[in-house]
């Protein structure tokens, strides 16, 4: 069960050197490099092209058509915090928009992941405000019902702790516990190292069944070439 109508002000973010070590590395390489964990599903998708984020998460509970808790979250961002939303049960509302980003980033927000729907696009596109959400829906919303601030929710199934890192880019969203940061953004830069090897062979003609030694396998299973 969820905790509602409660703020939790303080939370442990990570070091901000490790968020930036983190911050240059894309959604897939690190959902690898932690092990195939942490993603929010995919229908959670960057509303203007070429948004991305990467910041400590300051989790929010809405309730369903109801954005009440976001307005509370605002006072609980410090810089380069993301706000994470998460709702009681499936609405893709429009809980936010132009104003409220403008809100959250004269207090320090890089931007918005949310389980539901945000709408006024092209003017966060204009402000360079990065969201993924649920849905694009101009429907508005009320402000009537508690949810809570900074508690752990679970955000297009993916499980968020206040202060755990996200990364989203244009492949998706995926969650870094707060505690492992540093080691994923050094497993990150190992992973993408050992990629630019396997580019350069690619580009040189070399094929993947050599180099991931796949010829043997194939013949295994019974695979036949037929001239």
């Amino acid at each position: 069960m969820y905790e509602l109508g409660v703020v939790h002000r303080s939370i442990t973010r990570p070091d901000p050197a490790d968020v930036a070590s983190l911050a240059p590395f894309g959604v897939a390489t690190v959902h690898e490099a932690m092990g195939r964990t942490g993603l929010m599903r995919p229908y959670v998708r960057p509303v203007y092209p070429g948004a991305k984020v990467c910041g400590p998460a300051v989790t929010v509970l809405l309730q369903p058509g109801d954005n009440w808790m976001l307005h509370v979250a605002v006072e609980q961002l410090q810089p380069g915090d993301v706000l994470v939303a998460a709702c009681t049960t499936e609405s893709e509302d429009g809980f936010f928009g132009e104003l409220l980003a403008t809100s959250a980033r004269a207090h320090g927000a890089a931007g918005l992941i949310i389980d539901g729907g945000c709408r006024d696009v092209a003017e966060l596109q204009e402000m360079d405000f990065p969201v993924f959400s649920r849905a694009v829906n101009a429907k508005g919303t009320v402000k009537a019902t508690l949810g809570s601030v900074n508690i752990p929710v679970i955000c297009a199934n993916a499980h968020v702790v206040p202060g755990d890192v996200v990364v989203a880019d244009a492949d998706g969203v995926v969650v870094v516990p707060a505690g492992r940061v540093a080691e994923v953004a050094e497993a990150s830069r190992a992973r993408e190292d050992n990629e630019a090897r396997k580019r350069a062979r690619l580009a040189a003609g070399e094929l993947g069944l050599d180099m991931y030694a796949m010829r043997d396998p194939l013949k295994a299973a019974g695979l036949r070439y037929v001239d």
